[in-house]
């Protein structure tokens, strides 16, 4: 009995994630955090990847524990099974038309009196872009917090897409536009990121429809965000100090609370630790191969789960790295290619056995871990950089779309563990970068640099002495709490 009003008597935060893959990983740290510091969860998945959870990780992957449990909301698409990754735009209006409805009703099952061991919903944990639970959470009177899982210098980026309209920077007049220098443009009047090209800014600008969707859409999404309680962000502040202090002078209380990577590996209840997320199924035989490889040897290439390519882009890269005669482990997930399966040509297979692997998904974390790995052909997604940068790897950036863009700058110019391949990638350009990176004394300082960043990472992480990101956890909970007895 005593067990039961214990649990009763917990917060009990609400975690609601957008629903892509990189998305829900870095909201299910956050969850974890909380759950470590005493909070009740309820884990919101939509029903679609509720199903590919359960075909990735088993059928019992969600059952959850007494005081971590999963619900599921619709996303308003029409049904699918297919195992892919679900089209942005339409997900981003989805959600936005459709889910608040079904969260209401979702909130008011886990406030009724009659539900067995789970506390009143004290607290909203919800992704920036699904700032519709701010209404639910003002109905109700309870705090609403607002995770961007994009890094800091990306929010900052679209802090200012209503500026951009309004200055003429964005729409853009004509297609011409993209290709004739104008992407070049330097800005030097946003607070933070002075110098920023505007190719550098979260790709969404790139429109030349005063209409569209995401533009329009994100632009809504931060103006919500100022309705928040407060903003939490996967960073640290030693490696985004002035960015944040530019969110700070914008936003309701911004904490940064990462690197989550790092602050996961304190989290000291198994059952909690074991809970993922991967959509697809995680090969993890690559390990094992990776164990044969020697140190710093084997670039390892992964694009993440929205990036996709045309069926020549994953050519050129194939033979770019098979002609640079560097061991790779690389992740080819099926729905890579633009409308068709990811084949790759048997020639390219045949000549590279011996040194290759492929995988359609692994740990990600673990492999970044492992020591052989001496460098990360990435899309530039946040949690693939941070996930780089606390194990001290250095990158060859292919930057795909929203802020990746804005993190590749970053990585490649600012904090000098990156370089930039061409949107048109060819096969001469990736050989020469890939043997840059592995073996030239550029490739060396930057690797020097990456670890640099490492040790900055493991400070803010750690808890003897404690880093100051777990200070800013404290702050942020202890304001969840009091804003909740107000």
């Amino acid at each position: 009995m005593g067990s039961i009003e214990c649990e009763i008597e917990k917060p009990h935060a609400v975690c609601v994630p957008f629903p892509a893959q990189s998305h829900i990983n870095a909201m299910l740290k956050v969850a974890k955090i909380l759950h470590s510091k005493g909070f009740h969860i309820t884990f919101v998945n939509t029903e679609f990847n509720h199903r590919r959870l359960q075909r990735s990780r088993g059928p019992e992957s969600l059952r959850g524990l007494p005081s971590f449990r999963f619900e599921t909301i619709p996303d308003g698409l029409p049904p699918s099974d297919v195992d892919a990754t679900q089209e942005a735009t339409s997900l981003c209006l989805s959600t936005a038309r459709t889910c608040l409805g079904p969260f209401k009703g979702l909130l008011a099952r886990l406030n009724d009196t009659a539900a067995p061991n789970v506390p009143p919903v004290s607290c909203i944990v919800s992704d920036g872009i699904m700032s519709f639970t701010l209404a639910a959470a003002e109905e109700l009177g309870i705090p609403n917090v607002l995770f961007w899982p994009t890094s800091a210098s990306g929010v900052l980026g679209f802090m200012h897409y209503s500026q951009l309209v309004d200055k003429g920077y964005t729409p853009l007049k004509d297609e011409s536009y993209l290709t004739n220098g104008y992407l070049e443009t330097e800005l030097d009047w946003i607070t933070g990121i002075k110098g920023i090209r505007l190719r550098d800014l979260p790709s969404f600008i790139r429109t030349t429809d005063p209409n569209d969707i995401l533009l329009n859409f994100l632009i809504q999404e931060i103006e919500r965000s100022k309705k928040a309680t407060a903003i939490i962000l996967n960073t640290f502040d030693a490696l985004d100090h002035e960015v944040l202090m530019a969110l700070q002078s914008m936003l309701p209380p911004v904490y940064a609370i990462g690197p989550l990577p790092l602050l996961q590996t304190h989290f000291d209840d198994d059952n909690v630790r074991a809970i993922a997320s991967n959509l697809w199924k995680e090969d993890s035989t690559c390990l094992a191969w990776l164990d044969t490889k020697e140190p710093n040897s084997v670039v390892y290439v992964n694009f993440g789960s929205v990036a996709v390519m045309t069926r020549n882009h994953l050519v050129e890269f194939a033979w770019g790295l098979a002609n640079s005669k560097k061991p790779f482990l690389w992740i080819v997930r099926p729905d890579i290619v633009i409308g068709e399966a990811a084949m790759l040509p048997p020639e390219f297979l045949a000549e590279t056995k011996d040194r290759g692997m492929l995988c359609s998904w692994c740990p990600q974390e673990q492999v970044l871990g492992h020591h052989a790995v001496g460098g990360f052909l990435t899309h530039c997604g946040w949690n693939s950089t941070l996930e780089s940068i606390c194990n001290g790897v250095p990158m060859l950036c292919w930057p795909f779309f929203a802020e990746q863009q804005t993190n590749c700058w970053y990585s490649c110019t600012k904090w000098g563990i990156g370089m930039e391949i061409d949107n048109n990638v060819k096969r001469d350009e990736v050989e020469k970068l890939v043997r840059e990176l592995m073996d030239s004394e550029k490739g060396k300082e930057m690797k020097r640099k990456a670890m640099e960043l490492k040790k900055l990472a493991k400070e803010a992480a750690d808890t003897i002495p404690i880093g100051l990101s777990h200070m800013n956890i404290e702050k942020f909970i202890n304001h969840l709490l009091l804003s909740h007895r107000k």
